[in-house]
């Protein structure tokens, strides 16, 4: 289907305009013409053969005999037809030919201007629904409006489009926030005033069990306050010169008495250095977070691999497992916030929600990605693209 083309607004006003007031002219001085030439030529029609010949003759040389130009002009056309008076017939015809066609210069003036001022009311109406907090609102695009007013319109949907997700977002984020800071909360608080009411006693064990609920509480807290900083543009980073193999094998060091338990095995290729200007901090989060998820979701599959490709754009880092994988459905919110699949994501498996959202925040402060896919062999694929950097 061929695209609709729009004028600009500049173009689409000078075109109406200078419409509008060309074709007033010609057709006042088209009126005007019409009315001298139906009045001569019935004239004309109306002469005697012999009378026509000597006026033909005389308007081609009227020094002949002016005298007698003059007077057949005054007999058929009239001596008025020479009058300078403002009161002549041909003033008169101008006067009544502007009032006729005044109106019509009002009605096609306003019928031209209607796309522009529906453009313009559609979007005062639905910026006064967005400003009432009614973000699922959209703007009617019209037609015939300008090209300027076309885009406005369209960013203005993506806008309280964009407005709309966030608004959805937040609400279910708080809800969940909530409910992720209640639970360990209400664990710390009931297991104190279990001590205090003597139903447990004040001894290591069950101190230990407080401390744990409180560490839960505090990460969550150091989680939301990262992703927030993310969220506002504002999470800082330490860029310095660094090996990603070198970085990823230290990860899966430490991580090597939780992979030994889940009996998994985390491969690393190509073992060669990968020079990249980052920050080592906040992308060892990152591949935690990944290797992380893998060993608390996919321990099944036995084997993580982790892949990195040099692209002409940056590098590639590919965190592939073999375990159950994730429903196709559930990948375009795996990145969202407390979000988890109901199956193999389970609270009760060890996570807060926040890792994947922390994850893809980090990838983004550096300008790269975080995507998710599901290859045809089963398991789960986390790409990491990093852009590439002058050092």
């Amino acid at each position: 289907m061929k695209q609709q083309q729009h004028q600009s607004l500049w173009r689409w006003i000078c075109v109406r305009v200078l419409t509008l007031a060309i074709g007033s002219v010609i057709l006042i001085a088209l009126c005007m013409w019409l009315r001298f030439v139906i009045q001569n030529l019935w004239i004309l029609h109306h002469m005697p053969p012999a009378l026509r010949e000597e006026f033909a003759l005389l308007r081609q040389q009227p020094a002949l005999n002016l005298a007698r130009f003059h007077q057949i002009v005054d007999e058929r056309w009239g001596i008025s037809y020479s009058d300078p008076s403002i009161a002549s017939s041909d003033w008169i015809t101008v006067g009544v030919l502007v009032v006729i066609v005044i109106p019509f210069i009002v009605v096609f003036g306003l019928r031209s201007a209607r796309p522009l001022s529906a453009q313009v009311s559609r979007l005062a109406t639905a910026a006064g629904a967005v400003a009432r907090g009614e973000f699922s609102t959209r703007a009617e695009q019209i037609q015939k409006a300008p090209t300027e007013l076309i885009q406005l319109t369209e960013n203005f949907n993506a806008m309280t489009g964009q407005l709309e997700r966030y608004d959805r977002e937040l609400r279910a984020s708080h809800v969940a926030m909530a409910h992720e800071l209640r639970s360990p909360l209400t664990a710390a608080i009931g297991r104190l005033q279990g001590m205090i009411d003597g139903v447990f006693e004040p001894e290591p064990q069950q101190l230990n069990m407080v401390m744990k609920q409180l560490q839960h509480l505090s990460r969550l807290t150091d989680e939301l306050h990262l992703l927030s900083l993310a969220d506002a543009g504002q999470l800082s980073l330490n860029k310095s010169t660094l090996d990603l193999t070198e970085l990823l094998q230290e990860r899966a060091v430490w991580l090597k008495p939780q992979a030994e338990a889940a009996g998994m095995a985390i491969e690393i290729l190509p073992l060669r250095p990968c020079l990249y200007l980052g920050d080592p901090f906040r992308l060892a989060q990152v591949f935690t977070i990944l290797m992380e998820n893998a060993l608390r979701y996919a321990a099944e599959g036995k084997r993580l691999k982790v892949e990195i490709r040099t692209l002409l754009g940056g590098q590639e880092i590919i965190f592939r497992d073999f375990g159950p994988g994730v429903p196709g459905d559930f990948l375009p919110g795996m990145f969202e916030r407390f979000t988890r699949a109901e199956s193999s994501r389970a609270r009760h498996s060890g996570g807060s929600g926040l890792g994947l959202s922390i994850a893809r925040a980090i990838c983004v402060a550096h300008g790269g990605t975080l995507r998710a896919s599901l290859p045809e062999s089963g398991g789960l694929q986390l790409t990491v693209f990093l852009p590439a950097v002058e050092f």
